[in-house]
């Protein structure tokens, strides 16, 4: 298991421009490298081809899934090497853009700033109805983080903190699950929950270092990577869910969506992919084929 240890939290919004090829390119680093399928070349739309390369979206501030690197202008992570790798195997360069916060990845996309977006989106109906999905990380797991000496007992379900506070990040499923769980609660007589929302998960996690809130929710995987590097602390509740998976999202209707889902099974297939999650310790989510749209949900 690999990790890298520097990161800034900080996600650094950069001007918008009308025409994507004039918006500044953030540069990244890729662990793993992957030879391009001839056959594969054919499936890219003739403009995205014509210019050369894909733009890709992302909300750069939470390990393992995209982050700067110790330099500030690196981009890395699990979405970087993903993207990268499916860039790779079609033949055309990726060209990552930094959306300057989560809530601004699917005005992007509506709008063609952005050909797909990574930054840890799950697929839900909602959202289908703006736009469109290729799944490829199983997002069934959830993790609480709290601190250490807070002594909380670990627990597996959110009717364990009817009656607490827990954060959770500005537009996510996160924040949506919280409320729905806190309306359960009241319904089995219990205290709601008090949600307290984050303009995104390092606000969040340092809210719970600082002791703002005692408890946050998030992605399982983050936030292990979390504790891990932040040793005031600790993993207390381990959620299991049936959310549909991670994935890249697109513009509705994207001709881009065939080659991106073609060239995902094909990096799922030769181990090219499990190699890529195994890199970031976080090999538990793979999938084992790519869906899109509606056969995400089956």
């Amino acid at each position: 298991m690999k990790f890298i240890t520097g990161m800034t939290f900080i996600a650094l919004a950069l001007s918008a421009h009308s025409a994507v090829a004039a918006e500044q390119s953030v540069p990244t680093d890729s662990s793993v490298h992957v030879k391009a399928d001839p056959a594969l070349k054919s499936l890219i739309p003739a403009d995205i081809a014509q210019r050369g390369f894909i733009v890709a979206g992302t909300n750069p501030n939470t390990p393992p899934t995209t982050f700067y690197k110790d330099d500030n202008k690196t981009l890395a992570g699990r979405e970087i090497d993903i993207m990268n790798a499916v860039g790779e195997r079609l033949g055309i360069a990726v060209q990552w853009r930094d959306t300057g916060g989560f809530d601004n990845i699917i005005p992007g996309l509506k709008t063609g700033r952005y050909d797909v977006a990574l930054s840890n989106i799950n697929a839900t109906p909602t959202r289908l109805k703006q736009i469109d999905f290729v799944g490829y990380y199983n997002a069934s797991r959830l993790g609480i983080i709290s601190k250490k000496d807070a002594a909380i007992a670990p627990f597996t379900s959110l009717s364990d903190v009817c009656g607490k506070e827990v954060g959770a990040g500005s537009g996510t499923t996160q924040v949506t699950r919280l409320e729905e769980a806190s309306k359960a609660c009241e319904a089995a007589g219990k205290q709601p929950i008090k949600v307290s929302v984050f303009p995104d998960r390092p606000a969040g996690v340092q809210a719970v270092v600082s002791g703002r809130v005692p408890m946050f929710l998030g992605p399982y995987e983050g936030l292990l990577w979390q504790v891990k590097v932040i040793k005031p602390l600790t993993m207390s509740g381990e959620i299991s869910v049936n959310d549909a998976p991670v994935s890249v999202a697109f513009p509705k209707d994207s001709a881009l969506e065939p080659a991106v889902q073609a060239a995902l099974n094909s990096l799922i297939k030769d181990g090219s992919y499990q190699k890529i999650l195994d890199n970031w310790g976080i090999g538990f989510g793979a999938v084992t084929e790519a869906r899109r749209n509606q056969d995400i949900f089956k």
